[in-house]
């Protein structure tokens, strides 16, 4: 399948978007699953709902509040100046902070309820035989919670990769730079150039299908012990 030197490229900023986005969350959403998961405070139900906002948020109004809080009269303008810019958006740096917060619960709800589903009794008895808390969290948590963190990786991925609204309204276009296959697309779709956009919605389809099926192939791996 031809794509044009500006979808391959749009395909690999997508991809690096995605990569980046999900390898972040994963830190920053690893704790805050655990404690999410552990705790019940007062507040926590509201606490979880801003989280989760993005599921049901429209992606519009998402990118408009993070393109006027990574403008030059933001915060995001502040924090450029450091590093010598004038604003966070329009730039790459800008659409990972985005997609952080866009992809934020796709990575977080995974994590979440495979740590819920853990037995406390088993770190109980950990911690009575002397193991320190690392040391249950990384031989005890983690390998129990390995599906949640598969669907977490794909899901993240997925997502991002996804992204339109928020990404076209923080990002713009800029080949090499903000422009992703999907902004790409819609381009393709506005000028009228239906070949060059079935081309690229077919390698987006079938990227989102494998993904998905190699999700769903390992997870039932795992329950089974048999490959289908």
């Amino acid at each position: 399948m031809m794509l044009s030197d500006g979808d391959w490229l749009a395909l690999w900023v997508g991809v690096k978007l995605a990569v980046v986005t999900t390898l972040i969350l994963l830190v920053v959403c690893t704790p805050l699953a655990w404690w999410l998961a552990r705790r019940r405070l007062p507040g926590q139900a509201l606490l979880e709902a801003l989280l989760a906002l993005p599921l049901v948020l429209p992606p519009s109004v998402l990118g408009f509040y993070l393109l006027i809080g990574l403008g030059p009269s933001g915060p995001g303008g502040w924090l450029a100046q450091w590093g010598g810019a004038r604003s966070l958006a329009f730039s790459f740096t800008g659409l990972v902070i985005g997609s952080l917060v866009y992809s934020l619960p796709f990575v977080l709800q995974p994590l979440k309820n495979a740590f819920a589903a853990i037995e406390p009794r088993q770190l109980d008895m950990a911690a009575v035989s002397g193991a320190r808390p690392m040391d249950r969290f990384f031989s005890l948590v983690i390998p129990q919670a390995r599906h949640g963190y598969a669907s977490a990786v794909i899901l993240g991925i997925a997502h991002t990769l996804g992204e339109f609204g928020v990404v076209l309204m923080i990002g713009g276009s800029l080949a090499g730079e903000t422009r992703v296959a999907s902004v790409a697309l819609y381009e393709h779709v506005e000028a009228g150039d239906y070949a060059s956009a079935h081309r690229l919605a077919a390698v987006l389809l079938v990227a989102s299908v494998l993904m998905l099926w190699a999700l769903f192939r390992w997870q039932r791996k795992q329950n089974t012990g048999v490959m289908p």
